[in-house]
């Protein structure tokens, strides 16, 4: 009789444990819903660019950021609405991820991509694939269809097949500007600084309306790349991080350095562990321990109160955010 009275006791105190943890999860804050994007930074000056290049930039960022939010605005998750704003870039030949990639020495597009639930610290990534049309969609299949954090060429392929997503040629991604700039880098391989070569990538960054924050990161790397280069953007940590418990991080630029300084993690452990605030955090690491150790770049980030901050220090960045339908901001330049 006393046994079964301290089942009966303790059972119910279980019970109720599980079923709090679910409801918290799944309930409705009141706080903001916010969405912001990147498009790769790195010598972007206005000097070189036509009126209608410009005006495309932002049409692209806008089609990205208003896809995504509207996601959010229905009661999405945040992983689906960084995932619908990168499939936009992915999409376009603007950006240097999916259809505008930029080429590797051989002449080929090699893929990377990312993914972060900051809920529960799940990943997903996949590195140097070539015929998956959104890399973004098959790091987010790692995640969830998977053991796994990072699956890389033909086996990541194999497993995208496996699973559904679409599967294209790898002409699919050729673009003839991104083979122009590759012949002017081969040209110049003699130059000590050819910034042309470095830049890129897409991100995205989104807060739900249950709280919770997700981080996506997309490229094709580095123009004439070799021996299957990979860089920060499918490294969790480095090109994209996310935890609740602080923010969301999605980084762009000279990847063999992000990789070095564990960039987008750096800026999460400053706020957990250092007490910075999300802009003096990010601030740190792109405008101090970057250029300190001789790389540039940027970089998104948000926190679960809906603060946010694009920081670069390069001549520019192509970025943008949404906290209200309708009210799109892009930039492009920097100050």
């Amino acid at each position: 009789m006393k046994w079964f009275l301290i089942i009966v006791l303790v059972l119910p105190a279980f019970a109720c444990t599980k079923n709090s943890g679910r409801k918290a999860t799944e309930q409705v804050r009141s706080g903001p819903i916010t969405l912001v994007i990147h498009g790769g930074a790195g010598t972007i000056l206005r000097s070189n660019m036509s009126a209608e290049s410009e005006a495309a930039y932002h049409r692209k960022l806008q089609d990205a950021l208003d896809t995504g939010f509207a996601v959010l605005e229905h009661g999405g998750k945040s992983l689906d609405a960084v995932i619908a704003a990168i499939k936009i870039l992915e999409d376009s030949p603007l950006f240097n991820a999916g259809k505008g990639a930029v080429l590797t020495h051989d002449g080929r597009n090699e893929l990377d991509a990312s993914i972060m639930d900051g809920s529960n610290l799940m990943a997903g990534a996949v590195a140097g694939v070539t015929t998956i049309k959104n890399p973004i969609a098959a790091a987010y299949a790692v995640m969830t269809q998977s053991e796994h954090v990072m699956l890389a060429g033909k086996g990541a392929e194999l497993f995208a097949e496996e699973k559904g997503l679409d599967i294209v040629l790898p002409s699919y991604f050729f673009d003839s500007a991104r083979y122009k700039q590759l012949l002017r880098i081969k040209e110049n391989a003699h130059a000590s600084n050819n910034n042309d070569k470095k830049f890129g990538t897409v991100g995205c960054v989104a807060l739900d309306q249950f709280g919770n924050l997700a981080a996506g990161t997309s490229t094709g790397g580095m123009t004439n790349k070799k021996y299957g280069r990979i860089g920060d953007s499918p490294i969790i940590g480095a090109g994209t991080y996310a935890n609740n418990r602080t923010c969301a991080v999605s980084s762009t630029g000279w990847g063999e350095y992000f990789i070095r300084l564990n960039v987008a993690h750096d800026v999460h452990a400053l706020m957990e562990y250092g007490g910075l605030a999300l802009r003096d955090a990010a601030d740190s690491v792109i405008m101090k321990k970057l250029p300190g150790l001789g790389g540039d770049g940027g970089l998104i980030a948000l926190d679960r109160q809906g603060a946010f901050t694009m920081t670069f220090c390069t001549k520019g960045m192509y970025r943008g955010y949404i906290i209200k339908k309708g009210d799109a901001k892009t930039f492009i330049y920097g100050k």
